[in-house]
């Protein structure tokens, strides 16, 4: 395998929610329990991960899809619309459990991305969902610097970086062009924003 798609494998769009929020527990300054860490993290695996793996695996057999590596545009449309309902539907069930508020922006802001990239389908637009992720995380981390008055400036540097390779192995790949990594990643950091301003 090649570095650029070990790259993109490797910081796949499924994998990016769990571990900004391992991340998000390690650096957050609100006391949660270990059995609701595990909890929520198990929830967000299995949603996030698994789920989406399984959409592929079925869209692939029921040949609603040409490839799991979902390429273009026809491939894409059904598994976002999907997973932006479930993103909005896990962002609701936490946005109701007491300290997880924040956390639902995350998967507010993630369902509010994936909407705007499905709209994009309809102007011949791929955004890249990699970009996407990373953007969000990026975006998640600059809200709750204004929210708990601290600097993640360190996590979103990092972030910056790993952006910037991911964007160029998907270039490598002829993934995307240019400007749909650039739309992906401009939504992706908005859209916590955007969130946190709405609710």
């Amino acid at each position: 395998m090649k570095i650029p798609q070990f790259i993109s494998a490797l910081l796949h769009p499924i994998v990016i929610p769990t571990v900004g929020l391992m991340l998000y527990f390690l650096v957050s300054p609100i006391n949660f329990e270990s059995t609701q860490k595990l909890g929520v993290l198990s929830v967000v695996f299995i949603v996030t991960y698994i789920i989406p793996l399984l959409i592929l695996v079925l869209f692939k057999k029921l040949k609603l899809i040409e490839s799991y590596k979902t390429e273009t545009i026809h491939d894409r449309k059904l598994p976002v619309a999907i997973m932006l309902l479930v993103f909005y539907l896990l962002g609701n069930t936490l946005h109701y459990i007491q300290n997880f508020n924040e956390i639902s922006l995350l998967f507010y802001a993630t369902s509010l991305g994936l909407v705007i990239v499905y709209i994009l389908f309809h102007f011949q637009i791929k955004a890249s969902i990699h970009l996407l992720s990373f953007g969000i995380f990026i975006g998640f981390f600059m809200v709750l610097s204004s929210i708990h008055y601290q600097s993640y400036i360190l996590i979103i540097m990092l972030n910056l970086l790993i952006s910037g390779i991911v964007a160029s192995a998907r270039l490598y790949l002829n993934a995307h062009k240019p400007k749909e990594i650039y739309i992906g990643f401009f939504i992706g950091v908005v859209a916590p924003i955007i969130t946190y301003c709405i609710l």
